[in-house]
């Protein structure tokens, strides 16, 4: 049981597991602290969250737990903020999609060195919507969650932050840094990326109109991700860079023996990479 937990950003990542930790009632108080008023308030109503803070400071007092659900770019100045008002007994962990990004964010808040209360962690789940209420329940069940923690880690900390991820209904797997960061960048943010490069590029066509009102179920299933959070994509992008950049180029290079093959009419060297990849989709995917 979580005795006090605090939020601090209340969206679909952190309001999801709010709901999903009250539900299997595995935590006794839920303080919510975030940028806008509203959705703060909706989270209110909706039995998200059980109050409201109006500091980090005090969202964090007296708090076992304390969840950081915001874009990367925020991470930094919440530690900075919460750092000198934690409970001797707090963990803190957080649900960012670049680990090394928040590991340097630590280390610059904390004097160099990661405090071994704070577990880095990324939940593998989500939607395109936002805020308090698009948070779901079930969510997490049988998703994956990936933590992250340092070699200096506190054990009593780290099954802490595990034990809550378990009563969300993810799987709990670990993994280093940056590895971590390297397999996101291929799985997740490279497709965000394309998905919202692509919706883009078409809707600057002149025909964009004809192009979104004739679009069939192919192109709404993979335009999705596009109608993400962009300032969140903008965060991760950045904050990823050398691993998204190199698997950004060797996408590029595959794109360019497609087009290679197109123009040469290979019709077998495509239908030999399409049979491999459908392969490999339905190998892991059954």
């Amino acid at each position: 049981m979580i005795r006090r937990l605090a939020l601090l950003g209340v969206g679909l990542i952190g309001g999801s597991l709010m709901r999903a930790l009250k539900a299997e009632q595995a935590v006794e108080h839920v303080v919510g602290y975030g940028r806008e008023e509203e959705n703060l308030q909706q989270a209110l109503e909706l039995g998200v969250i059980d109050e409201i803070a109006t500091s980090v400071a005090d969202a964090v007092c007296n708090a076992d737990m304390v969840v950081v659900a915001v874009p990367l770019g925020a991470v930094k100045a919440l530690l900075d903020e919460m750092k000198e008002h934690l409970a001797e007994d707090a963990v803190v962990t957080d649900v960012g999609s670049v680990k090394w990004s928040v590991v340097r964010d630590a280390q610059q808040v904390f004097d160099g060195v990661v405090p071994p209360w704070f577990i880095p962690g990324h939940p593998i789940a989500g939607t395109e919507n936002s805020g308090a209420a698009s948070a779901l329940t079930a969510l997490y069940q049988g998703r994956r969650v990936i933590l992250t923690p340092l070699d200096n880690r506190d054990e009593a900390a780290l099954n802490k932050v595990t034990a809550m991820w378990k009563k969300a209904g993810a799987e709990v797997v670990e993994m280093g840094v940056q590895h971590h960061d390297e397999v996101l960048a291929a799985t997740s943010h490279l497709p965000h990326l394309l998905a919202y490069g692509l919706v883009d590029v078409l809707a600057r066509q002149e025909t964009s109109r004809e192009i979104f009102h004739f679009a069939a179920g192919g192109f709404r299933d993979f335009s999705r991700i596009a109608s993400s959070n962009p300032t969140m994509w903008r965060d991760i992008s950045l904050a990823n860079r050398k691993p998204l950049l190199d698997t950004l180029d060797q996408f590029r290079k595959e794109l360019d023996e497609i087009e290679a093959m197109i123009r040469g009419r290979e019709g077998d060297g495509l239908l030999e990479l399409f049979s491999r990849a459908k392969q490999a989709r339905d190998d892991h995917y059954e």
